[in-house]
């Protein structure tokens, strides 16, 4: 087996591909002048369109629809029962008896409810933290690999004049202007490709290509 330092040594040899030309030739000029050297990331971008990080939204989306499906078919069973207490005639023990049991069913349905959504959502929250932790990884190492000061988080989607939140949240981006070659992300792409297990069917895709 490999030790980690090889494993390390060959991300970075890896990287040193897709992130040399920009953050070294395109920074190099500028380093007579400034004491820093600052990249930028479109953190956004990769939760959209990382491979294995889709697999996984994907199937916590799975899930929910399964469970969607299933909540549906207990809500007409539940409506079935309603139905057939109208049949019955009010106080007597059948329709006691099938109300009570009417109020179970409506009460497990509600706590079961509460308890799937919950889950769901802190299985969603599990997967942003997990792969922001690894993005943030990956950013430390080629940081401190290419000797980078500062990284910055940016948005890389463009402006529809037809759509008003995407107008707002163009406007509001905290860096206005930035040269290319100091996008880290396709490295942090690259990167995380070797930390996150993807779907067989799709790690083969490149993935460090930004369309």
């Amino acid at each position: 087996m490999r030790t980690v330092r090889h494993h390390v040594c060959g991300i970075a040899i890896g990287l040193a591909t897709v992130l040399a030309p920009c953050l070294i030739s395109g920074t190099a000029s500028a380093q007579e002048s400034a004491p820093h050297r600052v990249a930028v990331v479109d953190v956004a971008y990769i939760f959209k369109n990382h491979p294995g990080i889709k697999v996984q939204v994907a199937k916590v989306e799975g899930d929910l629809k399964a469970y969607d499906a299933e909540l549906k078919q207990k809500r007409e069973q539940l409506q079935n029962t309603a139905a057939k207490l109208k049949t019955l005639s009010p106080g007597s023990p059948e329709y006691a008896q099938l109300e009570e049991q009417l109020a179970s069913m409506d009460s497990k349905l509600r706590l079961d409810m509460a308890r799937k959504r919950k889950e769901l959502a802190d299985a969603e929250a599990k997967i942003y933290y997990d792969n922001y932790q690894q993005i943030a990884a990956g950013v430390k190492f080629l940081a401190n690999h290419y000797k980078i000061n500062l990284v910055l988080r940016y948005n890389s989607e463009e402006m529809n004049q037809e759509q008003g939140e995407s107008v707002i949240r163009g406007v509001m981006k905290n860096i206005v202007y930035h040269d290319a070659a100091l996008d880290m992300t396709p490295g942090v792409m690259q990167y995380l490709d070797k930390v996150i297990k993807t779907d067989p069917a799709i790690a083969g895709r490149n993935s460090t290509q930004r369309q």
